[in-house]
């Protein structure tokens, strides 16, 4: 007898064999574009990296089923033909910096690639945040800037190698104070929000410490510079 769970599973199947056939050349174009930024000789200055560390991954198959379940059960249709463009984070690329102001050399080394003519982005670059202040800041840059009840602060650039590419990498760019909250919310309220108030309560209260600790950091930075 069929279990519920296979029978459940086996509409994505199609879906999820459309994935397997990329995924060596999705992991490759990943694997060149971490690299690419986060060891690129601009980004170290008088001997400081200014990208701290970086990370990549590929979502596996149940998180993809689950996440085609999600968009499902909100009307959201994604099928073998529209897997790529529907779903753009099946690869993904997380660079971590020390100091906010150095957002704009990462910013210009991945946007150098795509003037020419190497990388082109598949939207506008994105940029998330709870913080005003953080608000001013984005809205230097060339971004569309969304401030989000969620307490997220994020960059988000979605890169392919040419326009009519499957292949997509989802890359994000924080700062080390943004990874540590973006790592607890991940845990405690990710795929499905937490229902406990006391929990939600010190999420927020974690961003603001995180908001607070970063414009340190760079303050530090400028006194250190005077």
């Amino acid at each position: 007898m069929t279990s519920n769970v296979s029978q459940v599973e086996k509409p994505y199947e199609a879906i999820l064999a459309q994935y397997d056939k990329v995924k060596h050349d999705l992991r490759i174009f990943m694997d060149g574009v971490v690299k690419y930024i986060g060891e690129h000789p601009d980004l170290i200055k008088d001997g400081y990296r200014i990208v701290h560390s970086y990370k990549s991954r590929l979502k596996d198959r149940d998180h993809l089923r689950e996440k085609i379940a999600r968009k499902a059960a909100t009307g959201k249709t994604v099928d073998a033909g529209n897997l790529f463009s529907s779903i753009t984070d099946l690869a993904g690329v997380r660079i971590l910096h020390s100091f906010q102001e150095n957002f704009s050399d990462i910013d210009a080394v991945i946007r150098r690639k795509v003037a020419e003519g190497d990388w082109v982005f598949s939207e506008r670059p994105k940029a998330y945040t709870w913080d005003p202040e953080t608000v001013i800041f984005f809205n230097k840059f060339d971004l569309d800037v969304s401030e989000k009840s969620t307490s997220y602060t994020s960059v988000h650039y979605l890169i392919r190698p040419r326009t009519d590419s499957p292949l997509c990498c989802e890359v994000q760019v924080r700062t080390l104070f943004e990874e540590i909250w973006g790592e607890v919310d991940h845990q405690i309220n990710y795929p499905l929000p937490t229902d406990n108030v006391a929990c939600r309560e010190q999420i927020k209260v974690l961003s603001k410490i995180v908001g607070a600790g970063s414009r340190l950091l760079d303050s530090l930075k400028r006194v250190q510079q005077a």
